[in-house]
């Protein structure tokens, strides 16, 4: 059972920047594909960015370049760096992990994005 806990989450304002993290129990090197999703109120779950055991990175259009994942894999942990924030970017945002034994969540950390 892998256990994600995200971190960094916080209130900025419009056109900040904000640095998400995600520490794994075990070896992220070995998994399939990390990725960060949110949730805004009343919404469904978007994934927002994607990486890739070989670092390969998939993003939605609609953020503009805006957001950036890595991974370091000596400390376990996943990183979304954040970029020109808007209102919209307000949401509970969570770790995904794809890995052999299962697909895994963390508990989500809140990201408010208002002036």
């Amino acid at each position: 059972q892998v256990q994600l806990v995200e971190s960094g989450g916080g209130l900025v304002q419009p056109g900040g920047s904000l640095k998400l993290s995600c520490t794994a129990s075990e070896d992220i090197s070995s998994f399939q594909t990390m990725s960060w999703y949110r949730q805004a109120p009343g919404q469904r779950r978007e994934m927002v960015a994607s990486i890739g055991r070989g670092g390969m990175t998939v993003y939605p259009d609609s953020l503009e370049g805006r957001f950036a994942i890595s991974r370091e894999d000596a400390v376990n942990t996943l990183y979304l760096q954040m970029m020109r924030l808007v209102v919209e970017d307000t949401a509970v945002y969570y770790c995904n992990a794809v890995t052999r034994s299962g697909d895994y969540w963390g508990q989500g950390t809140q990201v408010t994005v208002s002036s």
